[in-house]
């Protein structure tokens, strides 16, 4: 697992899909509120006058020189929920991010979020 020090050490570098190929830059971390392990990284993606974030799970992904990369193909992050550049994500599309990637969302007991920016 990539620790949370590391990977926020590599804002604005490439994210890059299980196949090598460009996504975008490596925007922001998003840490599972129950264990604050990385959990989501955001990915700035688009034209300079249309960007936007996506959301991408960091399960599987490993660091190279000057890259992130991530175990999920680049047309199913781009396809992904997204926010604007300046947005946070609403807590009632939380749940459709993991649906998106086909994992389990489990928010806490008193239905807490189950991500937090960081």
């Amino acid at each position: 697992m990539i620790q949370i020090a590391d990977i926020r050490e590599w804002r604005t570098h490439d994210v890059v899909d299980s196949g090598g190929r460009k996504i975008g830059a490596l925007e922001g971390v998003y840490v599972d509120t129950r264990s604050d392990e990385p959990a989501m990284a955001t990915i700035q993606i688009g034209l300079p006058t249309r960007q936007r974030l996506v959301f991408v799970p960091l399960d599987g992904a490993v660091v190279g020189p000057g890259y992130v990369k991530v175990a999920y193909d680049k047309a199913l992050v781009k396809k992904g929920p997204s926010i604007g550049t300046d947005d946070v994500l609403p807590a009632a599309d939380e749940p459709a991010v993991f649906e998106h990637y086909g994992l389990t969302y489990r928010p806490g007991v008193s239905g807490e979020r189950q991500l937090a920016r960081r």
